[in-house]
């Protein structure tokens, strides 16, 4: 598949030259490549964070090649990889940051691991794979190379997962982990917006009085709503504020959404 976009998400930041090198890097491999920046402000070593943002962009992007860089373990004995599925393909580290984007994207049908030299920078950096491997990888994947070429095949089964993020049933609501926070402060959980059916207009939301409606402005100002987000999911706002302050979470919390009494 030639792939004249590349996508990337990282935790690099700003601050620094990381995201410069890796733009170089696939400049000087795959200059007609066309590149996306979708963040570079995944909180460090987020990985949960990481695959969110990936899961719920990689749908709207280009057909093309798409690079997740969140790697605490980089340099240990985790693997980088490539994935192919029905919508694009995905190359980062085997630690759960790519798994919900491929499924995203229709489900992984091919995974390698990224072991080819050939593929590789010259000197591979212990700590900057990103520039080292995964960049240089999907370089040659966006000019067109075969997956094949860049490792041996690793059975998509044995693939690590991040662990499943708790939604439980509870009497008269529900509850459910806190899966991101965004830069508004809105929280989204990990609860599909099914379990908002059948909720009235009033709620409680960690025990704090709540509105159920469709836009922030379902609430007074100052006051909290709970309603469907853009990625299906529900999440919670403040009207003029932010709901991450007044409800004090963060990412791995549990919430619970009951009736109203």
């Amino acid at each position: 598949m030639t792939a004249p976009w590349i996508s990337l998400t990282t935790d690099y930041g700003l601050a620094d030259g990381f995201v410069a090198a890796c733009h170089g890097m696939l400049a000087r491999l795959a200059p007609a490549a066309r590149v996306i920046d979708v963040t570079h402000l995944v909180p460090p070593a987020d990985v949960r964070r990481g695959a969110a943002v990936l899961a719920q962009t990689v749908p709207y992007l280009p057909t093309g090649v798409h690079v997740g860089v969140v790697d605490p373990g980089v340099g240990t004995s985790r693997r980088g990889i490539a994935l192919s599925t029905p919508g694009g393909l995905l190359v980062g580290p085997d630690n759960g940051l790519l798994l919900d984007a491929a499924d995203a994207l229709g489900g992984v049908t091919g995974a390698v691991e990224l072991t080819n030299p050939g593929w590789l920078a010259a000197v591979v950096s212990h700590t900057f794979h990103g520039r080292d491997v995964f960049a240089p990888v999907a370089a040659r994947l966006a000019l067109g190379a075969p997956l094949t070429e860049a490792g041996p095949a690793v059975d998509p089964t044995a693939l690590v997962r991040l662990p499943a993020a708790v939604v439980r049933a509870e009497p008269d609501g529900f509850a459910a982990e806190v899966l991101t926070v965004d830069h508004f402060g809105n929280v989204q959980l990990a609860a599909p917006a099914g379990l908002l059916d059948g909720m009235p207009e009033r709620i409680r939301v960690a025990g704090r009085s709540a509105v159920r409606g469709h836009t922030f402005g379902a609430a007074p100002v100052g006051g909290l709503v709970a309603y469907v987000d853009s990625a299906g999911l529900v999440a919670l706002a403040v009207n003029t504020g932010r709901a991450v302050d007044l409800l004090g979470v963060r990412p791995g919390d549990v919430l619970t959404v009951h009736r109203e009494d």
